[in-house]
Protein backbone atom coordinates (compact mmCIF):
# COMPACT_ATOMS: atom_id res chain seq x y z
CA UNK A 1 0.00 0.00 0.00
CA UNK A 2 1.15 3.69 -0.77
CA UNK A 3 1.89 5.63 2.70
CA UNK A 4 0.43 8.60 3.30
CA UNK A 5 -1.24 8.59 -0.03
CA UNK A 6 -3.43 11.68 0.38
CA UNK A 7 -0.73 14.18 1.30
CA UNK A 8 -0.14 16.61 -1.98
CA UNK A 9 2.82 15.35 -4.76
CA UNK A 10 5.62 17.39 -5.73
CA UNK A 11 6.49 15.68 -9.03
CA UNK A 12 9.93 16.60 -8.41
CA UNK A 13 11.28 13.89 -11.04
CA UNK A 14 9.82 15.67 -14.30
CA UNK A 15 11.15 19.37 -15.12
CA UNK A 16 9.25 22.19 -13.66
CA UNK A 17 7.82 23.09 -16.67
CA UNK A 18 6.31 19.63 -16.97
CA UNK A 19 4.72 19.20 -13.92
CA UNK A 20 1.01 19.14 -13.34
CA UNK A 21 -0.51 22.59 -13.60
CA UNK A 22 -3.15 21.39 -10.44
CA UNK A 23 -2.11 20.06 -6.94
CA UNK A 24 -2.80 15.94 -7.04
CA UNK A 25 -2.29 13.52 -3.97
CA UNK A 26 0.97 11.41 -3.63
CA UNK A 27 -1.05 8.49 -4.52
CA UNK A 28 -1.87 9.63 -7.98
CA UNK A 29 1.84 10.50 -8.70
CA UNK A 30 3.00 7.21 -7.38
CA UNK A 31 0.41 5.44 -9.71
CA UNK A 32 1.43 7.94 -12.83
CA UNK A 33 4.90 7.67 -11.92
CA UNK A 34 5.32 3.39 -12.19
CA UNK A 35 2.83 3.77 -15.15
CA UNK A 36 4.95 6.29 -16.78
CA UNK A 37 8.49 4.72 -16.87
CA UNK A 38 6.58 1.39 -17.86
CA UNK A 39 5.69 3.18 -21.29
CA UNK A 40 9.25 4.61 -21.47
CA UNK A 41 11.22 1.27 -21.35
CA UNK A 42 8.01 -0.02 -23.70
CA UNK A 43 8.56 3.15 -26.06
CA UNK A 44 12.18 2.03 -26.03
CA UNK A 45 11.28 -1.88 -26.68
CA UNK A 46 8.95 -1.30 -29.95
CA UNK A 47 11.34 1.35 -31.41
CA UNK A 48 14.81 -1.07 -31.56
CA UNK A 49 12.84 -2.44 -34.82
CA UNK A 50 12.37 0.11 -36.27
CA UNK A 51 15.67 2.00 -36.21
CA UNK A 52 18.04 -1.04 -36.45
CA UNK A 53 16.03 -2.48 -39.65
CA UNK A 54 19.12 -1.90 -42.04
CA UNK A 55 21.34 -3.82 -39.55
CA UNK A 56 18.99 -6.64 -38.79
CA UNK A 57 18.13 -6.66 -42.80
CA UNK A 58 21.63 -7.48 -43.29
CA UNK A 59 22.35 -10.05 -40.71
CA UNK A 60 18.83 -12.00 -41.01
CA UNK A 61 18.57 -11.65 -44.93
CA UNK A 62 15.50 -9.85 -45.20
CA UNK A 63 14.68 -8.70 -48.45
CA UNK A 64 14.20 -4.90 -49.29
CA UNK A 65 10.85 -5.54 -50.36
CA UNK A 66 9.85 -7.43 -47.14
CA UNK A 67 10.85 -4.45 -44.92
CA UNK A 68 7.76 -3.11 -44.63
CA UNK A 69 5.43 -6.57 -45.03
CA UNK A 70 7.92 -7.90 -41.52
CA UNK A 71 6.36 -4.76 -39.63
CA UNK A 72 2.96 -5.75 -40.57
CA UNK A 73 3.57 -9.21 -39.29
CA UNK A 74 4.38 -8.20 -35.90
CA UNK A 75 1.10 -6.01 -35.64
CA UNK A 76 -0.70 -9.34 -35.76
CA UNK A 77 -0.21 -9.33 -32.45
CA UNK A 78 -2.68 -7.22 -32.12
CA UNK A 79 -5.45 -10.03 -32.37
CA UNK A 80 -4.24 -11.73 -29.88
CA UNK A 81 -3.86 -8.39 -27.74
CA UNK A 82 -7.55 -8.75 -28.45
CA UNK A 83 -8.24 -11.66 -26.03
CA UNK A 84 -5.68 -10.76 -23.51
CA UNK A 85 -6.22 -6.77 -22.40
CA UNK A 86 -9.99 -7.39 -21.77
CA UNK A 87 -9.18 -9.48 -18.88
CA UNK A 88 -8.23 -6.74 -17.20
CA UNK A 89 -12.11 -5.75 -16.95
CA UNK A 90 -12.56 -8.95 -14.93
CA UNK A 91 -9.64 -9.65 -12.87
CA UNK A 92 -8.17 -6.07 -12.26
CA UNK A 93 -5.59 -3.58 -14.10
CA UNK A 94 -2.86 -4.24 -11.79
CA UNK A 95 -2.75 -7.90 -12.28
CA UNK A 96 -2.72 -7.77 -15.46
CA UNK A 97 -0.40 -5.38 -15.81
CA UNK A 98 1.99 -7.29 -14.06
CA UNK A 99 1.91 -10.19 -16.79
CA UNK A 100 2.42 -7.92 -19.46
CA UNK A 101 5.60 -6.44 -17.81
CA UNK A 102 7.05 -9.54 -17.05
CA UNK A 103 6.23 -10.77 -20.81
CA UNK A 104 7.49 -8.02 -22.87
CA UNK A 105 10.75 -7.95 -20.81
CA UNK A 106 11.12 -11.76 -21.74
CA UNK A 107 10.50 -11.69 -25.11
CA UNK A 108 12.45 -8.72 -25.28
CA UNK A 109 15.34 -10.47 -24.34
CA UNK A 110 14.67 -13.47 -25.97
CA UNK A 111 14.92 -11.23 -29.38
CA UNK A 112 18.82 -10.84 -28.62
CA UNK A 113 19.65 -14.88 -29.10
CA UNK A 114 17.34 -15.47 -32.41
CA UNK A 115 19.47 -17.41 -35.11
CA UNK A 116 16.84 -16.62 -38.28
CA UNK A 117 14.11 -14.57 -39.84
CA UNK A 118 11.49 -16.82 -38.58
CA UNK A 119 12.27 -16.87 -34.98
CA UNK A 120 13.13 -13.00 -35.29
CA UNK A 121 9.50 -12.67 -36.49
CA UNK A 122 7.88 -15.10 -33.86
CA UNK A 123 9.15 -13.55 -30.94
CA UNK A 124 8.60 -10.08 -31.92
CA UNK A 125 4.73 -11.19 -32.39
CA UNK A 126 5.16 -12.20 -28.71
CA UNK A 127 7.02 -9.44 -27.04
CA UNK A 128 4.10 -6.80 -28.90
CA UNK A 129 1.38 -8.97 -27.50
CA UNK A 130 2.75 -8.13 -24.10
CA UNK A 131 3.59 -4.88 -24.83
CA UNK A 132 0.49 -3.81 -26.53
CA UNK A 133 -1.56 -5.03 -24.11
CA UNK A 134 0.71 -3.71 -21.05
CA UNK A 135 -0.10 0.24 -23.42
CA UNK A 136 -3.28 -0.09 -23.48
CA UNK A 137 -4.11 -0.75 -19.58
CA UNK A 138 -1.34 2.23 -18.74
CA UNK A 139 -3.64 4.64 -20.13
CA UNK A 140 -6.78 2.84 -18.71
CA UNK A 141 -4.89 3.22 -15.34
CA UNK A 142 -4.17 6.82 -15.80
CA UNK A 143 -7.54 7.54 -16.66
CA UNK A 144 -9.23 5.86 -13.92
CA UNK A 145 -6.77 7.60 -11.19
CA UNK A 146 -5.63 11.00 -12.12
CA UNK A 147 -8.03 14.09 -11.27
CA UNK A 148 -10.37 14.83 -14.05
CA UNK A 149 -9.23 18.82 -14.41
CA UNK A 150 -5.58 17.29 -15.28
CA UNK A 151 -6.39 14.35 -17.64
CA UNK A 152 -4.78 16.04 -21.03
CA UNK A 153 -2.19 16.77 -19.48
CA UNK A 154 -1.09 13.21 -17.86
CA UNK A 155 -2.25 11.71 -21.51
CA UNK A 156 -0.05 14.14 -23.34
CA UNK A 157 3.01 13.08 -20.50
CA UNK A 158 2.51 9.83 -20.85
CA UNK A 159 2.70 10.51 -24.74
CA UNK A 160 6.02 11.96 -23.88
CA UNK A 161 7.12 9.59 -22.17
CA UNK A 162 6.84 6.95 -24.60
CA UNK A 163 8.47 9.37 -26.94
CA UNK A 164 11.55 9.24 -24.45
CA UNK A 165 11.36 5.55 -24.46
CA UNK A 166 12.32 6.40 -27.80
CA UNK A 167 14.75 8.63 -27.86
CA UNK A 168 16.81 6.18 -25.74
CA UNK A 169 16.52 3.92 -27.91
CA UNK A 170 18.18 6.35 -30.92
CA UNK A 171 21.25 6.97 -28.34
CA UNK A 172 21.94 3.38 -28.03
CA UNK A 173 21.45 3.16 -32.11
CA UNK A 174 24.22 5.50 -32.31
CA UNK A 175 26.77 2.95 -30.67
CA UNK A 176 25.55 -0.07 -33.11
CA UNK A 177 28.65 -0.43 -34.78
CA UNK A 178 30.32 -0.45 -31.68
CA UNK A 179 28.19 -2.39 -29.38
CA UNK A 180 29.28 -6.32 -28.97
CA UNK A 181 27.11 -8.21 -31.11
CA UNK A 182 25.79 -5.15 -32.76
CA UNK A 183 21.51 -5.00 -32.39
CA UNK A 184 21.45 -8.09 -30.14
CA UNK A 185 22.90 -5.60 -27.52
CA UNK A 186 19.97 -3.10 -27.60
CA UNK A 187 17.35 -5.50 -27.24
CA UNK A 188 19.30 -6.82 -24.30
CA UNK A 189 19.05 -3.23 -22.84
CA UNK A 190 15.33 -3.46 -22.98
CA UNK A 191 15.05 -6.15 -21.30
CA UNK A 192 16.97 -5.39 -18.60
CA UNK A 193 15.27 -1.98 -17.55
CA UNK A 194 11.23 -3.84 -18.24
CA UNK A 195 12.66 -6.59 -15.44
CA UNK A 196 13.88 -4.34 -12.90
CA UNK A 197 10.69 -2.28 -13.56
CA UNK A 198 8.56 -5.18 -12.90
CA UNK A 199 9.73 -5.74 -9.27
CA UNK A 200 8.81 -2.55 -8.40
CA UNK A 201 4.82 -3.17 -10.02
CA UNK A 202 4.52 -4.29 -6.75
CA UNK A 203 3.68 -1.03 -5.72
CA UNK A 204 1.41 -0.17 -7.91
CA UNK A 205 -2.29 -0.70 -6.33
CA UNK A 206 -5.86 -1.30 -8.17
CA UNK A 207 -8.11 1.12 -9.69
CA UNK A 208 -10.61 2.30 -7.11
CA UNK A 209 -13.01 2.35 -10.15
CA UNK A 210 -12.18 -1.38 -10.57
CA UNK A 211 -12.45 -2.02 -7.10
CA UNK A 212 -15.78 -1.06 -7.04
CA UNK A 213 -16.64 -2.78 -10.30
CA UNK A 214 -14.97 -5.93 -8.63
CA UNK A 215 -17.52 -5.77 -5.84
CA UNK A 216 -20.67 -5.50 -8.60
CA UNK A 217 -18.76 -8.51 -10.81
CA UNK A 218 -18.96 -11.01 -7.63
CA UNK A 219 -22.72 -10.37 -7.06
CA UNK A 220 -23.07 -11.12 -10.12
CA UNK A 221 -23.54 -14.73 -11.94
CA UNK A 222 -19.85 -15.50 -13.46
CA UNK A 223 -17.38 -13.96 -14.68
CA UNK A 224 -17.29 -15.44 -18.18
CA UNK A 225 -21.26 -14.00 -18.24
CA UNK A 226 -19.97 -10.43 -16.99
CA UNK A 227 -17.58 -10.13 -19.94
CA UNK A 228 -19.63 -11.14 -22.80
CA UNK A 229 -22.60 -9.41 -21.23
CA UNK A 230 -19.80 -5.87 -20.86
CA UNK A 231 -19.26 -6.80 -24.87
CA UNK A 232 -22.70 -6.87 -25.90
CA UNK A 233 -23.42 -3.52 -23.56
CA UNK A 234 -20.62 -1.77 -25.28
CA UNK A 235 -21.92 -2.06 -28.83
CA UNK A 236 -25.08 -1.51 -27.76
CA UNK A 237 -24.84 1.23 -25.65
CA UNK A 238 -22.34 3.18 -27.36
CA UNK A 239 -22.58 2.43 -30.91
CA UNK A 240 -21.99 6.07 -32.51
CA UNK A 241 -18.95 7.18 -30.68
CA UNK A 242 -17.35 3.65 -30.88
CA UNK A 243 -17.60 3.59 -34.47
CA UNK A 244 -16.59 6.82 -34.72
CA UNK A 245 -13.56 5.73 -32.51
CA UNK A 246 -13.18 2.75 -34.43
CA UNK A 247 -12.58 4.65 -38.07
CA UNK A 248 -10.64 7.47 -36.68
CA UNK A 249 -7.29 5.26 -35.10
CA UNK A 250 -7.65 2.55 -38.22
CA UNK A 251 -7.96 5.59 -40.83
CA UNK A 252 -5.02 7.13 -38.15
CA UNK A 253 -2.70 4.17 -38.15
CA UNK A 254 -2.92 3.73 -41.79
CA UNK A 255 -1.61 7.12 -42.63
CA UNK A 256 1.14 7.10 -39.95
CA UNK A 257 1.98 3.60 -39.79
CA UNK A 258 4.73 3.33 -42.45
CA UNK A 259 5.94 7.09 -41.90
CA UNK A 260 6.86 6.36 -38.30
CA UNK A 261 7.91 2.70 -38.71
CA UNK A 262 10.26 3.25 -41.67
CA UNK A 263 11.49 6.37 -40.96
CA UNK A 264 15.21 5.26 -40.33
CA UNK A 265 15.70 3.07 -42.90
CA UNK A 266 14.40 5.49 -44.95
CA UNK A 267 16.93 8.49 -44.06
CA UNK A 268 19.82 6.10 -43.84
CA UNK A 269 18.96 4.12 -47.37
CA UNK A 270 17.41 6.92 -49.56
CA UNK A 271 19.43 10.62 -47.43
CA UNK A 272 22.39 8.16 -46.80
CA UNK A 273 22.65 9.26 -43.46
CA UNK A 274 24.38 7.41 -40.56
CA UNK A 275 23.71 6.06 -37.59
CA UNK A 276 24.80 8.25 -35.66
CA UNK A 277 23.03 10.85 -37.79
CA UNK A 278 19.95 9.31 -37.54
CA UNK A 279 20.53 9.18 -33.42
CA UNK A 280 21.35 12.79 -33.63
CA UNK A 281 18.27 13.85 -35.74
CA UNK A 282 15.62 11.42 -33.34
CA UNK A 283 17.28 12.56 -30.23
CA UNK A 284 17.04 16.42 -30.94
CA UNK A 285 13.72 16.11 -32.76
CA UNK A 286 12.35 13.95 -30.16
CA UNK A 287 13.20 16.30 -27.44
CA UNK A 288 11.05 19.26 -29.13
CA UNK A 289 8.10 16.61 -29.69
CA UNK A 290 8.30 15.73 -25.84
CA UNK A 291 7.93 19.36 -24.72
CA UNK A 292 5.16 19.61 -27.67
CA UNK A 293 3.22 16.65 -26.42
CA UNK A 294 3.14 17.45 -23.01
CA UNK A 295 2.21 21.27 -24.38
CA UNK A 296 -0.30 19.43 -26.18
CA UNK A 297 -1.67 17.91 -23.67
CA UNK A 298 -2.26 20.87 -21.43
CA UNK A 299 -3.89 22.88 -24.21
CA UNK A 300 -6.54 19.74 -25.12
CA UNK A 301 -7.47 20.40 -21.28
CA UNK A 302 -8.18 24.22 -21.98
CA UNK A 303 -9.15 24.63 -25.31
CA UNK A 304 -10.85 20.85 -25.90
CA UNK A 305 -10.00 17.32 -27.04
CA UNK A 306 -11.49 17.17 -29.93
CA UNK A 307 -10.01 20.72 -31.34
CA UNK A 308 -6.29 19.82 -30.44
CA UNK A 309 -6.64 16.13 -31.53
CA UNK A 310 -7.36 17.29 -34.85
CA UNK A 311 -5.07 20.27 -35.09
CA UNK A 312 -2.62 17.64 -34.02
CA UNK A 313 -3.38 14.73 -36.59
CA UNK A 314 -3.63 16.97 -39.36
CA UNK A 315 0.07 18.18 -38.59
CA UNK A 316 1.60 15.03 -38.43
CA UNK A 317 -0.26 13.54 -41.33
CA UNK A 318 0.75 15.97 -43.56
CA UNK A 319 4.28 16.68 -42.41
CA UNK A 320 4.75 13.04 -43.27
CA UNK A 321 3.63 13.24 -46.59
CA UNK A 322 5.52 16.14 -47.15
CA UNK A 323 8.97 14.44 -45.56
CA UNK A 324 8.45 11.25 -47.53
CA UNK A 325 8.22 13.61 -51.16
CA UNK A 326 11.17 13.87 -51.64
CA UNK A 327 12.19 17.10 -50.21
CA UNK A 328 16.09 17.18 -48.44
CA UNK A 329 18.26 19.53 -47.40
CA UNK A 330 17.79 22.27 -44.07
CA UNK A 331 13.92 21.13 -44.60
CA UNK A 332 13.94 17.82 -43.79
CA UNK A 333 14.44 18.16 -40.03
CA UNK A 334 12.13 20.79 -39.78
CA UNK A 335 9.38 18.34 -41.48
CA UNK A 336 10.56 15.73 -39.41
CA UNK A 337 10.03 17.78 -36.02
CA UNK A 338 6.74 18.69 -36.88
CA UNK A 339 5.53 15.35 -37.97
CA UNK A 340 6.94 13.73 -34.78
CA UNK A 341 5.23 16.47 -32.62
CA UNK A 342 1.97 15.87 -34.58
CA UNK A 343 2.21 11.94 -34.69
CA UNK A 344 3.18 11.69 -30.88
CA UNK A 345 0.60 14.13 -29.60
CA UNK A 346 -1.95 12.59 -31.54
CA UNK A 347 -1.69 9.37 -30.98
CA UNK A 348 -1.17 10.08 -26.86
CA UNK A 349 -4.50 11.87 -27.00
CA UNK A 350 -6.21 9.01 -29.07
CA UNK A 351 -4.81 6.31 -27.02
CA UNK A 352 -6.20 8.20 -23.94
CA UNK A 353 -10.32 8.64 -25.95
CA UNK A 354 -11.57 5.39 -25.04
CA UNK A 355 -10.81 5.71 -21.89
CA UNK A 356 -12.38 8.49 -20.71
CA UNK A 357 -15.46 7.77 -23.16
CA UNK A 358 -16.53 4.36 -21.84
CA UNK A 359 -17.70 3.42 -18.40
CA UNK A 360 -15.42 1.53 -15.84
CA UNK A 361 -16.88 -1.84 -16.79
CA UNK A 362 -16.16 -1.14 -20.78
CA UNK A 363 -13.22 0.63 -20.65
CA UNK A 364 -10.71 -1.98 -20.90
CA UNK A 365 -12.26 -3.59 -23.86
CA UNK A 366 -12.80 -0.24 -25.75
CA UNK A 367 -9.24 0.42 -25.16
CA UNK A 368 -8.21 -2.59 -26.19
CA UNK A 369 -10.00 -1.80 -29.64
CA UNK A 370 -9.30 1.35 -29.78
CA UNK A 371 -5.44 -0.01 -30.23
CA UNK A 372 -6.24 -2.95 -31.94
CA UNK A 373 -7.73 -1.26 -35.20
CA UNK A 374 -4.77 1.37 -35.22
CA UNK A 375 -2.47 -1.67 -35.24
CA UNK A 376 -4.42 -3.00 -37.74
CA UNK A 377 -5.00 0.22 -39.92
CA UNK A 378 -1.15 0.42 -40.31
CA UNK A 379 -0.01 -3.18 -40.80
CA UNK A 380 -2.39 -3.09 -43.89
CA UNK A 381 -0.38 0.22 -45.02
CA UNK A 382 2.66 -1.93 -44.34
CA UNK A 383 1.69 -5.00 -46.52
CA UNK A 384 0.73 -1.78 -48.97
CA UNK A 385 4.03 -0.63 -48.85
CA UNK A 386 6.18 -3.71 -49.64
CA UNK A 387 3.31 -3.62 -52.91
CA UNK A 388 3.89 -0.01 -53.68
CA UNK A 389 7.90 -0.26 -53.36
CA UNK A 390 7.66 -2.67 -55.87
CA UNK A 391 6.12 -0.37 -58.35
CA UNK A 392 8.23 2.81 -57.65
CA UNK A 393 11.81 0.76 -56.75
CA UNK A 394 11.95 3.49 -53.71
CA UNK A 395 10.25 4.31 -50.15
CA UNK A 396 9.58 7.68 -50.36
CA UNK A 397 6.76 7.58 -52.88
CA UNK A 398 5.27 4.28 -51.30
CA UNK A 399 5.14 5.84 -48.04
CA UNK A 400 3.42 8.62 -49.53
CA UNK A 401 0.74 6.68 -50.55
CA UNK A 402 -0.42 5.44 -47.17
CA UNK A 403 -0.92 9.44 -45.40
CA UNK A 404 -3.97 9.58 -48.31
CA UNK A 405 -6.41 8.07 -45.64
CA UNK A 406 -5.91 11.64 -43.62
CA UNK A 407 -8.89 13.54 -44.49
CA UNK A 408 -10.62 9.91 -43.18
CA UNK A 409 -9.49 10.34 -39.78
CA UNK A 410 -9.82 14.00 -39.11
CA UNK A 411 -13.44 13.60 -40.55
CA UNK A 412 -13.97 10.61 -38.30
CA UNK A 413 -12.21 12.96 -34.97
CA UNK A 414 -15.95 15.11 -35.77
CA UNK A 415 -17.99 12.51 -34.53
CA UNK A 416 -16.24 11.99 -31.02
CA UNK A 417 -17.54 13.61 -27.94
CA UNK A 418 -16.00 16.38 -26.09
CA UNK A 419 -14.06 15.31 -22.69
CA UNK A 420 -12.37 18.43 -20.98
CA UNK A 421 -12.98 19.11 -17.66
CA UNK A 422 -15.83 16.48 -17.36
CA UNK A 423 -15.63 13.56 -14.81
CA UNK A 424 -15.67 10.10 -16.53
CA UNK A 425 -19.14 9.34 -14.91
CA UNK A 426 -20.58 12.36 -16.76
CA UNK A 427 -18.97 11.56 -20.48
CA UNK A 428 -19.97 8.38 -20.19
CA UNK A 429 -23.48 8.89 -19.91
CA UNK A 430 -25.11 7.59 -23.22
CA UNK A 431 -27.47 9.93 -23.30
Amino acid sequence: MIADEDRPARFLWLPPGARPPHTLPRRQEVVFLLVGMTLLFSGYDLNIFGMALPQIQRELHIPENMAGVTISYFRLAALAALFVAPLADLIGRRRLLLVTVFGEALMTLATAFVQDYQQFVAVQILARVFGYSEEMLCFVVVAEEIDARVRGWSIGTLGSLVATGAGLAALMFATVNYLPYGWRSLYVIGSGGLLILAYYRKWLPETRRFEIHRAEMEAAESRVLVFLKMVRGLFRDYPGRLVAMLVFVTAFGFTTGPSAVLLSKFLQTTHHYSPGQVSLLFVAGGLLSVIGNIAAGRLSDRLGRKRTLFVTTLIGGAGFALFYSGIGGWILPVLWVLALFGFLSSDALAAGYPSEIFPTAYRATATTLRYVFNILGGAIALRLEGTFYDMFHAHGPAIMLTTAALPVALVAIQFLPETARRSLEDISNPG
